[in-house]
């Protein structure tokens, strides 16, 4: 029987999407929603964007990340498991937080859709104001 693997767990979340994130040692494989990375994010850049904190401290092919997301669209799942991953992280190794700080992938981002407002055909767009 082998030894179990260390297992490091992180919570990511971006607009109205929320990651949990498993991260292991292994040779870098990548997976969101059983899926691999690149054919779940659809474009290049979602993907890049979501192991973004692996390659700040170099263990893009050390370490396999497994992630389920849920919630909002594309550009917020993959900000989503960025964050999750960074928080998996720096339970791993409290050493990287400073890397990761400074890049700014510790901090949730806090944008979210702004609400509509009664009145208005948006949240900042106004009707056509007439004079007379």
């Amino acid at each position: 029987m082998s030894t179990p693997a260390t297992i490091f767990t992180g919570t990511g979340r971006r607009k109205t999407s929320t990651a949990r994130v498993r991260i292991t040692d292994g040779s870098g494989k990548l997976t969101v929603n059983g899926r691999n990375f690149e054919n779940y994010f659809s474009h290049d850049n979602f993907a890049k964007q979501a192991y973004a904190p692996l390659l700040t401290v170099d263990l893009r092919e050390k370490i396999d990340v497994t992630a389920n997301v849920a919630g909002g669209g594309v550009a917020g799942q993959a900000g989503a498991v960025a964050h999750g991953i960074a928080r998996a992280l720096q339970k791993m190794n409290a050493e990287l937080r400073p890397a990761l700080k400074k890049a700014g992938h510790i901090r949730r981002d806090p944008r979210e859709k702004e609400r509509k407002k009664a009145g208005q055909p948006g949240a900042r767009k106004r009707f056509q104001f007439s004079k007379r």
